[in-house]
């Protein structure tokens, strides 16, 4: 049975653990705007304003940030990039990639001369909005889409060379590993890597620390999360949970990441949501996955098994709570990752 609103609060689930005024802990981890979707909806665009973002990160212990700079002048840039050298917070941008077109690619150098003015360095960029096995239904549809990523990538290299911004592209359930791997190293650019993120893979049947150590050599970024599995009749379901409370072995994916590139950054991921299924037991889910082996799908069915016995709860449904106890929620979720990263000290510095 699913875990009743009163169940949760009851328990003191959802309780916030540390106080607005109590010094942020020295975690050496950045923060992800997407950390704070549900605050971010509720508040408006003012939200993820980034002076605002900075600061805001910053009181919850953050050294570094990722959000969509989108395009500004060079006095709100400047702005932006005096703000969080004051704060001591590093900047990563995120962008759309350019389509076919004179405005997309104009868009796109337009946000990339934004993102260097701010101070980032890295920009993070995603080829498919979506997740591969609701997207795609056809057995072409994933080469199609691999032909088109391919090409925007293409255009999008030499605008991010002339820059001088790096591209991170996110293994985002849409990529296998090798099939990431092929099309960064397919470009052959200094320009071109990957924004590691630590446990998306999993919806794709990997191993995920196999995944994060595959991608590592290429990693200009880091998706820091932990991740918790449950069984379901469809296959298993997939949630995001605060550091150290999931199946991941962090600390074995730290090291991992830290000895491909010692300067690789951290930025938090944790996104309260509902937990995400999986159906990897259905037709649809295999339309552009035939060539996964049975032992993956048979190792990753297992890992949600045990995760189900190991935990003994289902997951949390956050859509069961008011929108101040969302809040809530999310708060408490991030204020646990950071201070477990401090107290574990999972990030050297």
């Amino acid at each position: 049975m699913t875990p009743t609103r009163r169940t949760f609060l009851a328990s003191g689930l959802w309780a916030t653990t540390a106080r607005a005024d109590e010094p942020p802990p020295a975690a050496n981890l950045g923060l992800l705007l997407y950390s704070y979707g549900i605050r971010s909806r509720q508040e408006g665009p003012t939200f993820a304003d980034p002076i605002r973002f900075v600061a805001f990160a910053r009181a919850r212990g953050a050294n570094a940030v990722q959000l969509a700079l989108g395009r500004r002048t060079g006095t709100e840039a400047m702005a932006v990039r005096r703000a969080a050298e004051g704060a001591g917070v590093a900047v990563e941008g995120i962008v759309s990639p350019p389509d076919d077109t004179a405005a997309g690619r104009d868009r796109f150098a337009a946000e990339l001369a934004t993102a260097r003015a701010c101070g980032a360095g890295v920009v993070r960029v995603v080829m498919l909005g979506g997740r591969r096995y609701e997207v795609f239904t056809k057995p072409d549809d994933y080469p199609a889409f691999a032909r088109s990523a391919k090409a925007a990538l293409e255009r999008a290299e030499p605008l991010a060379r002339a820059a001088g911004v790096k591209l991170a592209v996110e293994n985002h359930k849409d990529f296998r590993t090798d099939e990431q791997l092929d099309l960064i190293r397919g470009l052959g650019s200094q320009s071109v890597g990957v924004c590691v993120d630590t446990g998306n893979n999993i919806a794709l049947l990997e191993d995920p620390e196999a995944a994060v150590a595959a991608l590592a050599p290429l990693a200009f970024t880091v998706h820091l999360k932990d991740m918790a599995l449950e069984e379901s009749a469809g296959g298993c379901r997939l949630s995001e949970v605060s550091l150290g409370q999931g199946v991941l072995d962090l600390p074995a994916v730290v090291a991992a990441l830290r000895r491909a590139n010692p300067r690789v950054r951290f930025q938090l991921e944790m996104i309260t949501r509902d937990p995400l299924p999986v159906p990897c037991l259905g037709a649809r889910y295999w339309a552009t996955l035939d060539r996964v082996s049975g032992r993956d799908l048979a190792r990753t069915l297992a890992l949600a098994k045990r995760a189900s016995v190991a935990r003994k709860e289902p997951l949390p449904r956050i859509s069961q709570l008011t929108p101040a106890e969302q809040v809530a929620a999310e708060e408490r979720n991030v204020r646990e990752s950071f201070a477990f990263a401090a107290r574990t000290r999972l990030v050297p510095v």
